[in-house]
């Protein structure tokens, strides 16, 4: 891949968060795996260049279960960013996990269906081990970076990821919450997985916007519309987060092994 150095920190938006930065270039990228969700919108925050991209597309016209990730992955790593942050609006599974509560996920457990979910497709083969996939550099400094702020934090998280668009069943929903899994969405799975296939760093900031429906009993069953009122009642928050930690992420990949994904997983 012939990479442009544009940007070096990547952000997707999830529901409820389109725009991100202000005095950006627009760039359109063409990739192998088709058409991105939207163009990326170019800016400075601090020393770096970030590149931003609204996952569902700049007006949400785009369900979670067709978003075209490798696209998406593909064109951060084509303009030359390292790391990509993905914030994204998720359920709880736990009652002690509340929302307006944020969550560093370190696990996630893909109950997807049907999505292109490699970049590895041969003739040489490749055996990614995803055990602990996330950049330990990058979770360290959000987690960090959230306490500062006053925002309350679990520093680790397991999601699961539902393919969508339905939610989930209530026996569904009670059947995350008995495996101890902590959050739930639609997203993380496969864009962060994909993000260290290309040798980029992941880190997932989970924003939690409701119990789901099999936790708490006598809550209303969640929809997007709840989902985005709560998200945006949050979505500064959520900025002045990646503000601060995108300023505290060092020049140089020195306490992690994500670039080497693709080297090691090689046979």
């Amino acid at each position: 891949m012939e990479q442009k150095k544009l940007a070096t920190i990547g952000v997707f938006g999830g529901s409820g968060f389109y725009k991100f930065l202000d005095n950006v270039e627009e760039v359109k990228v063409e990739t192998p795996y088709g058409m991105p969700s939207d163009n990326l919108m170019i800016g400075q925050i601090g020393e770096h260049k970030v590149a931003f991209m609204p996952r569902h597309g700049r007006n949400h016209t785009i369900l979670p279960h067709l978003i075209n990730y490798r696209a998406n992955v593909w064109a951060m790593k084509h303009v030359g960013c390292e790391r990509v942050i993905s914030p994204c609006a998720s359920g709880s599974l736990q009652k002690h996990i509340n929302p307006g509560d944020f969550v560093i996920c370190d696990q996630f457990v893909d109950w997807t269906d049907g999505r292109k979910s490699t970049f590895f497709e041969g003739p040489v083969v490749h055996h990614p081990s995803a055990a602990n996939m996330y950049c330990p550099e990058l979770r360290k400094i959000a987690i960090d970076t959230a306490k500062q702020l006053g925002i309350k934090v679990h520093e680790t998280g397991t999601m699961v990821v539902i393919n969508g668009p339905r939610f989930s069943t209530t026996a569904e929903s009670k059947f995350f919450t008995a495996q101890g899994w902590d959050t739930i969405g639609m997203t993380a799975f496969p864009e962060n997985y994909l993000v260290r296939e290309m040798d980029m760093c992941p880190l997932n900031i989970c924003l939690i916007t409701d119990h789901d429906c099999g936790l708490v009993g006598d809550v209303p069953p969640v929809s997007h519309h709840e989902v985005c009122r709560v998200f945006d009642e949050n979505i500064e928050k959520v900025k002045n987060l990646l503000f601060r930690v995108i300023e505290s992420i060092p020049a140089e990949r020195e306490h992690c092994e994500c670039a080497n994904t693709s080297r090691d997983s090689q046979v």
